[in-house]
Order: structure tokens, then sequence, then C-alpha cells
């Protein structure tokens, strides 16, 4: 899993919301989020706590990636996480892109049809639209990286069907018009394992091999 802060405009110029937000890496499902007033610490590891109890993944080997920020690296958030086995990881310095998937999910949420670029009148409004953007997100978004199915159905087990459905069905098309094919079908396979940032990721395993 991942996680991040990002700031939502509030209601004057200089006055922002903190959205705390927890991802899976894999299924790119929201697995919890919060709205709060500030940055801190001990907000981010009371959510994380949430996410892991909710997610039943408080007793297997688990690893939360996130930036070097201040709340990233409090004391109250490392001692919730050495409590609920949770391995840290950081994004290496002078890095940008290791934290992208935060990043990108940040930017879908900006960009959505309806997002207040003016903004929120108050900290409960944030959390309603964006209550209102993670089921969008998370049930009803084709995910571009999980072969246009939604977050949840990766993240609930549901896309091998879907996917193996949809190679059926293509290759029924390729066997009754084969003309029309230049080459193999589709691959809507999902890949087996997801990197934070694959080309920096693999040259590291090279140079260790």
């Amino acid at each position: 899993m991942l996680w991040d802060i990002t700031w939502l405009p509030g209601p004057a110029r200089g006055l922002f919301y903190y959205l705390y937000l927890i991802l899976d890496l894999y299924s790119r499902k929201i697995v919890a989020w919060e709205v709060h007033e500030t940055e801190a610490s001990d907000l981010a590891a009371k959510l994380i706590h949430q996410a892991c109890l909710a997610e039943g993944i408080s007793a297997r080997p688990l690893i939360l990636h996130s930036d070097n920020g201040g709340p990233m690296k409090g004391a109250t958030l490392l001692e919730t996480l050495y409590r609920l086995g949770v391995t840290p990881s950081y994004s290496r310095p002078r890095v940008g892109n290791d934290n992208a998937f935060a990043e990108s999910l940040f930017r879908t949420c900006k960009y959505r049809p309806g997002y207040p670029v003016n903004g929120f009148k108050s900290s409960e409004d944030a959390r309603a639209w964006v209550l209102s953007f993670t089921r969008w997100y998370n049930t009803e978004h084709k995910h571009s990286g999980l072969q246009f199915t939604t977050p949840q159905q990766c993240h609930g087990g549901e896309v091998e069907v879907i996917l193996e459905h949809r190679k059926q069905v293509y290759e029924a098309a390729k066997a009754r018009r084969p003309d029309r094919w230049s080459g193999e079908i589709r691959n809507w396979a999902l890949p087996d394992q997801v990197w934070l940032n694959p080309e920096n990721d693999m040259q590291e395993l090279n140079k260790a091999a």
C-alpha cells in the first residue's frame, strides 16, 4: 500500500483542508481516506490503523510507502506502524516519481468534473465530495492500468473472470472473421507484480545481480 496527503482549497485564499489517502498499489483501490484541517502524524496513524483493521491485514506482512514529508516520519505514526507489523518505505531523495501512483490519483481527483476549484465551504463539504469521488473511482472508473476494470473488481478478485471472458469474446470474434485480424488478439492479462518505479527498480535489481 501507499499513502499521501494533498491539499484541498478552502473557503478563502490561503486556507486549505488536507486529504489523507491510502491506496492499494496493485488494485488501485482507495482503501481509506479522511479530510482534516491540519497535517499531523497522529491523524495519519489513526487512519492507517483503521485501514489495516478494515482490510484485515494487521497480522500479515505489509509495506506502506510514502514520500518524506514530516507527517510520514512522525513518532506517533512510526510507533503505530511498528505495533501493526507494517514496514515503512520512503521515496528516494531527489526522486520525484517514487510516489507517482498517489500523485496520479490526486490529479484524477482534482480534474474530476464538479471539483470545486474555487474552494470547499467547509471540511464537511470536502468530506462529502471526497466520499462521492471515492465511490465513483473504486466502483465505476474503468482504470486503464487495470485493463479497464474497476479498482473494486480487481481488489475483490473479480477481475480474472472478467478478463477471461473478454479474451474469449476476442478469440470468438477472430475465429468468425480472421481476415479482420492482422495478428494476435489483445493481451488482457494483468501483471503479476506492480512496481512503484519500474525502470529504476529494475536497474537496481540488475546492479544487485
